[in-house]
């Protein structure tokens, strides 16, 4: 899935993105594109649940795309 994620500014988000997303699925794998505020996630989680993992991380998530 592709997901815009406004407020992430550092490296410290990317790693907090990372780490929120992982923890639904230990073995997801997880782009985040800084310049574009993007993140591409692949997993065994439903949008509803990062968009939620994320907002408990304090970002701000809208899916763009489930493109699987």
């Amino acid at each position: 899935m592709l997901l815009n994620v406004e407020n992430m500014s550092c490296q410290h988000c990317v790693n907090a993105v990372t780490r929120a997303l992982q923890a639904l699925d230990a073995t997801a794998r997880v782009e985040v594109d800084l310049a574009s505020k993007q993140v591409r996630a692949h997993g065994q989680f439903s949008a509803d649940a990062v968009i939620a993992a994320l907002a408990d991380a304090d970002y701000t998530a809208t899916l763009i795309s489930n493109d699987g």
